[in-house]
């Protein structure tokens, strides 16, 4: 048992350094035409808002069971979404698939939170541990929009789960996430500079073709 947890805690580690760089990049890319408008949601999804408008979440925002993206976009399932944004952007449909490579990178093909709990599974292995709310940061991007990560630290629970989790949903203020990007590791203040892997996550109840779909309706 040890040596499974030594080995999940050693991928969580190499997992939580592409994670890190994830949420950043997710948010600088979502969308090429920005709304500067405050008073719209949208606009707060593409990362503008007023610093008042961010309120502090309880981890009761992401609970629920939770599965990978990556799977999708290895097997092909997502290969319309980046079709789509090839339409809408300036990369190519495999260009973009690169990109989401890089961003959505990751072995914890699934996450459960269910009240303080989080457990992170890799494959049939899994830790878990407690968290409590530590704040939240703000991040400005190169391309002058913003994001909110939402920090919680580890008050109990395996020595493997990590001590930190950060979330990024598109969100800033208490409201259910439909998804999210989350960081996790050891270090609080390096997680916050992960800018290229972003492991996303929906619900675990969607199949491949609703997520694309999801997508796409973004």
């Amino acid at each position: 048992m040890n040596k499974v947890i030594t080995t999940l805690s050693y991928a969580l580690a190499v997992s939580a350094t592409l994670t890190f760089a994830g949420t950043a990049g997710a948010q600088t890319s979502s969308g090429n035409n920005h709304s500067h408008s405050h008073d719209s949601k949208g606009s707060v999804h593409d990362g503008y808002f007023d610093d008042d408008q961010v309120k502090a979440r309880e981890l009761s925002d992401w609970e629920g069971d939770w599965q990978s993206v990556y799977p999708y976009l290895v097997d092909g399932t997502l290969d319309p979404v980046m079709a789509d944004k090839a339409k809408h952007g300036d990369k190519s449909a495999g260009d973009y698939r690169a990109y989401y490579d890089a961003g959505y990178k990751t072995d914890v093909d699934r996450i459960v939170i269910n009240g303080k709990k989080v457990t992170f599974f890799r494959g049939k292995d899994s830790v878990t541990g407690d968290y409590e709310t530590d704040g939240h940061e703000l991040l400005t991007y190169k391309k002058g929009n913003r994001g909110v990560r939402f920090v919680f630290k580890k008050s109990a629970g395996d020595e493997a789960a990590p001590r930190f989790i950060q979330f990024s949903d598109h969100i800033v203020a208490p409201e259910k996430a439909d998804h999210y990007h989350l960081y996790w590791g050891n270090d609080r203040a390096a997680l916050l500079n992960e800018v290229t892997n972003w492991p996303t996550y929906y619900p675990a109840n969607l199949n491949g073709k609703q997520i694309a779909e999801e997508m796409l309706a973004h």
